[in-house]
């Protein structure tokens, strides 16, 4: 299951998702009087993205090759799981 903003509503996102990864989309979708409710399971690749900020080395993409940029990115999550266990 891919969970996704509503931004990403549409027959053609769920399709090419389902087409690409074989997993359907569930939109989180807002309340009609917009006030604040935790939605479970949201947000998870933002928090990613912010763990991979506070790497130096990833603030600027200065690698020559999109191969070490990757390698540097499986590093920096690597760096952060051994600091959690």
């Amino acid at each position: 299951k891919v969970l996704a903003d509503g931004g990403y509503t549409g027959e053609k996102f769920a399709h090419e998702v389902e087409f690409l990864i074989k997993a359907e989309v569930e939109i989180a979708k807002r309340n009609e009087l917009h006030t604040f409710a935790v939605l479970p399971k949201r947000w998870v690749v933002e928090r990613c993205f912010g763990w991979l900020e506070k790497s130096r080395r990833l603030w600027k993409n200065c690698e020559r090759k999109t191969n070490s940029s990757l390698q540097m990115m499986v590093l920096c999550f690597l760096v952060i799981l051994l600091k959690r266990f």
